[in-house]
């Protein structure tokens, strides 16, 4: 049986995409006794309020012409930027982020600890190349792709 956003994904990519964007992610999620579907897009020069709201409503006109209705329960549509801390979830995006701080969460324990935040160096079939800074010094780290349960931007303090 597939997922709710098994269904509604390939409705929602064109959609985004029409609009000049990228969908950066989808979220099916209940928060309390509500279910949100969130939809994250971004393009070139960031998107405004208005990509936002358009989007939003074009989604929401053919996820409401979906037959069967895909959704077992009432949800809120929320369509946003994926912000500044936005998600990292292929190859493209972490080959777009080189050069850029960014955080990654392990499944175990890497070189001591369960997270890095560092600068993005290289990234090839099976590893990602981190420089993290250790106090005062700096150090490069290779971080085995399939230990990496996320990865997103850091904003750097």
């Amino acid at each position: 049986m597939s997922t709710v956003l098994d269904k509604v994904t390939p409705i929602i990519e064109p959609i985004v995409t029409d609009f000049g964007c990228q969908l950066v992610d989808i979220e099916y999620v209940k928060e309390g006794k509500a279910w949100f579907l969130r939809v994250y897009a971004d393009k070139d020069g960031r998107i405004d309020i208005e990509d936002c709201v358009e989007i939003s409503e074009a989604v929401s006109n053919a996820l409401d012409q979906m037959q069967p209705d895909p959704f077992p329960e009432a949800y809120f549509l929320e369509v946003s930027s994926p912000g500044a801390e936005r998600p990292l979830k292929t190859q493209a995006d972490m080959e777009a982020a080189i050069g850029q701080y960014i955080h990654l969460d392990y499944y175990a324990p890497q070189y001591g600890e369960k997270f890095h935040e560092g600068t993005l160096l290289a990234v090839d079939q099976d590893r990602y190349c981190l420089e993290i800074r250790i106090k005062t010094a700096t150090k490069q780290i290779e971080i085995n792709k399939k230990d990496v349960a996320k990865a997103r931007m850091a904003i750097k303090f």
